[in-house]
């Protein structure tokens, strides 16, 4: 054999192809065609591939190049060759467990079930259901605040204080100016006065039976005036004082003190007899909030 003698070009061989296989295509030549169908299985052996501008369908599609032999034509970037009327070529590496087996990148399915729709089971070619999304579980509730039950309402009950202070206690015998004694027990009666919610004090001048009605009657009003007097000094408000003068006609000694003798002023037994008559009655009404 002649070792100068030049050896065709290899270059020319996959041009060549290419061209007649994209002739046999476009004109539909039958030979031609043959031809192509005979050289796409040993280009496929060769591990060449058609070039990037073959007829491809309008969506391009590519496919996976690590599942085994491709089975179907594709370009040099794996996109699926468009076959004229059919959807893909078959290449000499088809088999049922090929179009399966590749992958097309897009769609996640097997190249067959593009290729060749109904080749493959529909649940095959049938793309999977989402897995469904668990709900998130619902936020725990909030515990629910403490509820401090409101403080029990204290409903203020009537109170009265009531005290007799005979005028012996508060006055000289015929007088109307407060011993000491009796500024003593009267402010013995305002820290008890200071326990509700005052309304109204009443100060009730008596006298006895010994004098006239209208002296009597003049003497129990002015020793009521200075019990008032005496309880605004320590803060009672004079607006809540109300006086009042009886004279002698309401005596407590009743017939105790009958056939004692004269009634005058110079009979000291009669007097002494007639003392519970000559008094002061002191009375605070108001409210008094339970504790």
């Amino acid at each position: 054999m002649n070792k100068s003698k030049k050896r065709p070009e290899q270059s020319h061989a996959p041009r060549l192809l290419n061209d007649e296989y994209r002739g046999a295509i476009n004109s539909g030549n039958t030979r031609s065609s043959g031809l192509a169908l005979r050289l796409i299985p040993a280009l496929a052996v060769m591990g060449l591939a058609f070039p990037a501008h073959a007829q491809t369908d309008n969506s391009t599609l590519t496919v996976r190049q690590d599942n085994g032999p491709i089975p179907y034509v594709v370009t040099t970037r794996s996109e699926l060759v468009h076959g004229g009327a059919t959807r893909c070529l078959r290449t000499g590496y088809w088999s049922l467990e090929a179009a399966r087996a590749v992958i097309i990148k897009e769609t996640s399915l097997p190249v067959g079930c593009y290729c060749e729709p109904g080749l493959l089971p529909q649940n095959v070619c049938s793309p999977p259901a989402p897995a469904p999304v668990a709900a998130p579980a619902p936020a725990p509730q909030p515990a629910p605040a403490p509820v401090t039950p409101p403080p029990p309402v204290l409903t203020p009950v009537p109170s009265a204080e009531k005290v007799n202070i005979p005028s012996d206690a508060l006055f000289a015998y015929d007088k109307a100016e407060i011993t000491d004694i009796g500024r003593e027990k009267l402010g013995q009666f305002v820290t008890r006065v200071n326990g509700i919610n005052l309304e109204v004090i009443t100060a009730v001048g008596h006298a006895d039976r010994i004098g006239s009605d209208s002296y009597n009657q003049k003497l129990s009003e002015k020793r009521a005036n200075s019990v008032k007097d005496f309880l605004i000094g320590q803060g009672v408000p004079a607006n809540r004082i109300y006086t009042e003068g009886k004279g002698e006609t309401q005596p407590v000694t009743g017939d105790s003190c009958k056939n004692i003798g004269p009634d005058n002023r110079r009979n000291r037994k009669l007097i002494d007899c007639l003392g519970p008559d000559r008094r002061v009655e002191l009375e605070a009404v108001g409210t008094r909030t339970p504790k």
